[in-house]
């Protein structure tokens, strides 16, 4: 028979330093945005210290202050608006949404992680690259794989990453690339303006040719 004795103490320190490593990993993560988008949290930054030094309606107004800019900027100049913010912020989420949230669990279902007894081992993630029709997935291969053995599992790659197609090549020595096509770059008809030469538009019509019946 064996008995379970339960420790407050050790379940309580375990609690606090779960929530002190959580807090840390939560910090870095903010403190790693803010410099990847200096445009907003260098606003966001000045206006929390206005608040603190001179009380919260300076703040709220510093705030204020910085979304006006970001609109003006926004509506006189879009095209530097969206290259410098809103295409990095899509990016850097869907990157994230896509990709790297399940890649671990995604690896291990489409058999290409490593199981030594206890220990699991991922191929690791390097480098994504988001467009508009297709995706550029790097990843490292773990020793002892070989390309055929990704090739292999495309299909499996495309269906567990919700894309509609993947392909697989080799990126260099022990680095694999993975295409993903989400969308389709001729699902949508481009309308092409025509005007017609001036001798077509004064053509009579009955001078036209007709289909035979």
């Amino acid at each position: 028979m064996t008995t379970t004795t339960h420790d407050p103490a050790g379940e309580i320190l375990d609690a606090v330093l779960t929530g002190l490593g959580r807090l840390l990993l939560a910090g870095f993560a903010l403190a790693w945005l803010a410099v990847l988008f200096p445009m907003i949290s260098i606003p966001a930054g000045l206006s929390l210290a206005a608040g603190w030094r001179f009380g919260w309606p300076v703040g709220v107004l510093a705030a204020g202050v910085s979304v006006a800019g970001m609109v003006l900027w926004r509506v006189s100049s879009p095209q530097t608006f969206e290259r410098w913010l809103t295409l990095r912020v899509r990016a850097r989420w869907l990157a994230w949404f896509r990709y790297r949230r399940r890649w671990a669990r995604l690896m291990s279902g489409c058999g290409l992680s490593i199981t030594e007894g206890e220990q699991v081992w991922i191929p690791r993630l390097t480098e994504v690259l988001i467009g508009d029709v297709t995706d550029i997935v790097r990843a490292k291969m773990l020793p002892g794989h070989c390309p055929d053995g990704w090739t292999n599992r495309a299909a499996h790659l495309a269906h567990g990453f919700g894309a509609q197609h993947a392909r697989v090549r080799m990126a260099g020595p022990g680095q694999v690339e993975i295409v993903f096509r989400h969308t389709d770059s001729l699902a949508d008809p481009v309308v092409v303006p025509f005007d017609p030469p001036a001798r077509l538009k004064s053509l009579p019509l009955q001078s036209l040719p007709r289909k035979a019946a």
